[in-house]
Formats: C-alpha cells, structure tokens, sequence
C-alpha cells in the first residue's frame, strides 16, 4: 500500500488527482492522510468525488474515506482501466479539466498499451478558477499529449461559475509506441493565437471584442500575426476569460515535437475587459521570456507523463504543483526525477 502525504509542497488536490490517475494505471493501491489539510476547508471536495467515483467504477475499485470533507482515502483498485465510455456530471462549476487530470494518464497509456478508444463526456465547469480553461487544455496541454495518443476533444457548451453547466466530451485512443519527449529550445516564434470567451449576456457590452482588442494592441510589438478570436456561448452565468498562447515554428514537417506557451486569465466583477487582457499578455510576455518551451502550469501537467514515456523537458518554473506531482509519481512509477534548479530542467531515463 503506497502512503501519500497530503500536505506535502502543493498540499491541495493535485496529489489526490495525480495518485488516483496512476494507481489505475498501474493497479497499486494507495492511502493519503491529511488531504488539503492546509485550505481554509480541508478535505474532498465535490469533483475530487466525482474523480473517485468515475475511476473506482473503472476499476471496480475498493475505497473508503470517500466522503465529501474526508481528509483520508484509501483506494485499491481490483481491474484494468479498460473503460470504453464515460458519462460523469459533476453537477457544479467544479473544473472538468481538473477531473480530466486524473482520467487522461490511463486513457492515453491503457495496459498493455491497447489500442482501443475511450470516450468521455463530462458536464460541469469549463472556465473556472483555479484550473485550465477548456482553450489552454485543448490548444496546449492536448497538443503534446497528441505525441502519445489519437486525441479528439469537443466543447459542446461553455460552463461558468457558480452553475456550470459545461460539458466536454474527449475520446483518446492510444498509439502503439510510447516515445520519450525532449522539448528543450522554444525555437522562432511565428504568432499567437487565443479566444476571449464570454456568455452570451455579455454580447450587448462586447466584451469578448474589447478583451481582443485591447490583448492585439500590446501583442503587435511582437512582429508577428495576431489571431484571437472572439467568442459567445449560451451557459447558465454569466463569465468571460481570455486564453493567448505564442505558437513557435515546427523543427520537423510532422509535427512531432510542437511548442505552446499559454497564459489565461477569468474576467470577474470590478475588471474591465481591457484588465483582463492587459493580465494575459503580461503572464504570456513572462513566460515567453524565460525561454523555456513549456510554461509554469503546462510543466506540471506534463510530469506523470514525461514519468511514464522518459525524457526530459525544460520549464519556465519548477512550482508546488510540479514539486506535489514528481513526489506521488516517484511513488508510483519507480523512476527518478533529476531536476537542474538553475537550468530549469527535469530528466527521467527510462531503465
């Protein structure tokens, strides 16, 4: 029985996420204690339930502690993730792409590498705090796992806070060879590309229009083009935010080692359209300036998965959140992570 620290560096549910994705991945039971310990109210939150139920279903898992509050989890897994279809509600603005951390890892690396489809259709939040919105999950996390699996992913509706309301529907199907990834070098940057999203209520205030407008006017000193897309949805709130992403050229025709750097930032009441774009285009000029291919959020994402295929990746900055995700996966994977503070990059080789 592997035991987790739930404290440890990030201390929120990126641990829980992290460990319920590899232990249906490699059957291994775990139990974590003092689970978000350190939030103003600890313990499982709603889609961390949501999470538990979905892949203990998977798995015809044994559990205990999954209760809404509960600052301890035991989970045993008892099959192969072999899911072929998923339907999972999480029936709030919890964050579907946070629920998708824990589902992506035995989707894209099935057992024995089985080269079957797995469709999942998720309804809940899809531009929410403390997450990916849906366009950085798809535009740039999506892409480098594209190196590992067949992926098609759809928003069928956008989903704000406090409703939600959201839903998505990805199908993954794994290729046959797992090849490590090696994004060291941003390479030439050749545009930036984004979406400024907002409900529909917001159409009257173009709201969506001037969060473009206003990201194009400090994105033009790039030399550059400059194509963000402005967008309205029917959802149940009313909400906005603005995805950018720099797109830097291919070093190969096939596109397998692409580099996106995003930076995303929600509207919310009291901030003008034109905050909100001034915030993005400074998160995304930072990060572009480290020179790192992969960007602080994308970086720890990318762990479980650089601990899976090998290889080595650089990063604009090793987080908390990168720290929480090499500590269960070590656990797990039985790899080790070497990590170059001043370079900024983490290595695994394969044995």
């Amino acid at each position: 029985m592997i035991e987790l620290d739930g404290t440890f560096k990030e201390g929120g549910g990126q641990i829980v996420r992290t460990a319920l994705a590899l232990s249906c991945l490699t059957k291994k039971p775990f139990k974590i204690s003092d689970i978000r310990a350190g939030r103003k109210k600890p313990g499982l939150k709603h889609q961390h339930l949501k999470a538990i139920e979905a892949l203990g279903g998977a798995t015809q898992a044994f559990t205990e502690g999954d209760v809404l509050g509960s600052t301890s989890l035991i989970f045993y897994p008892r099959k192969e993730f072999l899911v072929r279809n998923l339907e999972i509600d999480i029936e709030t603005a919890g964050s579907i792409t946070l629920l998708l951390q824990s589902l992506l890892v035995p989707m894209v690396f099935k057992p024995g590498h089985k080269k079957t489809k797995t469709t999942v259709k998720i309804k809940g939040g899809t531009d929410v705090s403390w997450s990916m919105p849906y366009d950085y999950f798809s535009n740039v996390l999506l892409i480098q796992l594209k190196r590992w699996a067949e992926i098609d992913c759809k928003l069928l509706r956008r989903g704000y806070f406090p409703r939600g309301g959201g839903e998505v529907e990805i199908t993954v199907k794994p290729k046959e060879e797992i090849k490590p990834i090696r994004l060291l070098e941003q390479g030439t940057l050749v545009q930036v590309k984004g979406v400024a999203n907002s409900s529909r209520s917001l159409e009257g205030k173009q709201v969506s229009e001037r969060m473009t407008r206003g990201a194009e006017v400090m994105l033009n000193k790039l030399g550059v083009p400059i194509n963000i897309t402005s967008e309205y949805a029917e959802s149940y709130s009313d909400g906005c935010g603005l995805v950018i992403l720099g797109v830097y050229a291919e070093k190969d025709d096939a596109n397998i080692n692409p580099v996106r750097i995003g930076a995303d930032v929600l509207g919310e009441k009291g901030k003008s359209s034109e905050q909100v774009a001034e915030e993005a285009v400074e998160k995304l000029m930072k990060e572009m300036n480290s020179g790192a291919p992969i960007d602080e959020h994308l970086a720890d994402n990318l762990i479980p998965f650089l601990g899976i295929a090998g290889g080595e990746i650089k990063v604009s900055k090793i987080s908390d959140h990168t720290l929480s995700n090499i500590y269960v996966c070590e656990k797990f994977l039985d790899v080790k992570y070497e990590i170059d503070e001043n370079k900024k990059i983490i290595k695994v080789e394969q044995v």
